[in-house]
């Protein structure tokens, strides 16, 4: 019965799992984009974070004088009750002119 018992967990974490997939993110447009020849900057951006009902806020020097901004996609509802409509607000992403970012 015990073994019947781990046998049935296992199997339900590995369905539980499969979900989690980098090819499940894939196949929906949801996961990171490929960078072309393993190529770029890996390095973490400073992240900013706002309160519930606003996204956050991501930046970091993309290149020679550029800095990146990047923002959250943030979802919720209007109306009481959750019975309101669902708002999607995109993310927004934006590069501006930043002297303090040197080349590589």
């Amino acid at each position: 019965m015990r073994r019947l018992t781990a046998a049935g967990v296992v199997l339900a974490l590995a369905v539980l799992l499969c979900g989690c997939s980098q090819e499940y993110y894939d196949e929906r447009g949801k996961a990171d984009a490929p960078v072309a020849g393993r190529e770029g900057d890996d390095t973490p951006a400073e992240v900013y974070n706002f309160p519930d009902g606003f996204g956050n806020l991501a930046t970091k020097c993309v290149g020679p004088g550029k800095r990146g901004y990047a923002t959250t996609r943030n979802v919720h509802v209007e109306g009481d009750g959750g019975d309101g409509e669902v708002v999607i607000i995109p993310a927004n992403a934006a590069v501006v002119d930043d002297p303090d970012c040197k080349g590589p």
